[in-house]
């Protein structure tokens, strides 16, 4: 995808770099579940001249007109990088997903789900940034009608199309995710939270708490955990990252069906003696 941050790469191994585990999918890497279909996809989103369009497209209103966060393609990239992480850290963790399961669709289908609803769910932005999840819908509709029946018959594309359509939905904290699908991309857009996704905005003068706040964290990892099958370690400077943390990435997880399968804990890294806040733990 365009306009890619330079540390954040789509495909680059995290073997020799324990800092970029959880951060990264790398196709080549071996995963908890089967990718082949999954990677094949991303190679066709990639090549997509109308979806890349979109992903340049949907970042004017958000950002340029609104002076808020980046909703543009190097957001998709980090949505997506983290929902598949996270997707794969869930499935070695043993957790059985339902979406596709529901529909009679194989394992392999999960994470074309997860895959294509990160990479969509932001497009009704090019409407506008108010209700944006609403005009996502019927514009991923019409991709997804072109798109899929490159991999899918008529009657499975209608399922998968059913689902990445629920996930879209449900990324929005007003809709409940009634699949874990949905549950995960919810709370992997709440994970794009690190500074540099304020930096746009932050550099023309935007002092909006979603700004000000993203300034503040400075990394977010995800690991295998002990008592749950993820943690989410979130490291920031200063207490202004508590918005991110307490705030949106709580809604996030709240109703995402992830509840008790995620322990997220953020530290202020920050060592003076103003320190206000030194951790919290969802």
């Amino acid at each position: 995808m365009s306009d890619r941050s330079s540390d954040e790469p789509v495909a680059e191994t995290t073997e020799d770099d324990p800092d970029r585990s959880g951060r990264v999918y790398d196709p080549e890497d071996d995963h908890a579940f089967p990718d082949e279909r999954l990677n094949e996809v991303l190679a066709t989103v990639e090549a997509d001249e109308e979806i890349q369009a979109y992903l340049e497209a949907q970042n004017v209103n958000p950002v340029a007109r609104k002076r808020y966060n980046d909703h543009g393609s190097k957001h998709i990239d980090i949505v997506r990088n983290r929902a598949l992480s996270l997707y794969d850290l869930l499935k070695a963790g043993g957790v059985e997903f339902n979406g596709a399961a529901d529909q009679g669709l194989e394992e392999a289908d999960e994470a074309v789900i997860v895959g294509l609803a990160a990479v969509l769910h932001d497009i009704g932005h090019v409407v506008h940034r108010d209700d944006h999840p609403y005009y996502s819908i019927p514009l991923a509709a019409d991709v997804l009608d072109r798109f899929l029946p490159e991999f899918y018959d008529v009657g499975d594309a209608v399922r998968v199309k059913g689902e990445v359509l629920h996930a879209i939905l449900c990324h929005h904290t007003e809709e409940v995710p009634l699949t874990l699908e949905a549950g995960v991309v919810r709370i992997a857009d709440a994970l794009d939270m690190e500074r540099g996704r304020s930096r746009i905005p932050y550099e023309e003068g935007g002092r909006g708490i979603n700004t000000v706040s993203s300034q503040a964290i400075e990394r977010v990892t995800l690991r295998p955990g002990d008592e749950r099958p993820v943690l989410v370690e979130i490291e920031m400077r200063n207490a202004a990252g508590v918005y991110q943390v307490d705030n949106l990435l709580k809604a996030k997880l709240a109703d995402s069906g992830l509840e008790e399968l995620v322990r997220i804990v953020a530290i202020n890294s920050r060592e003076d003696e103003d320190q206000i806040v030194e951790r919290i733990e969802l």
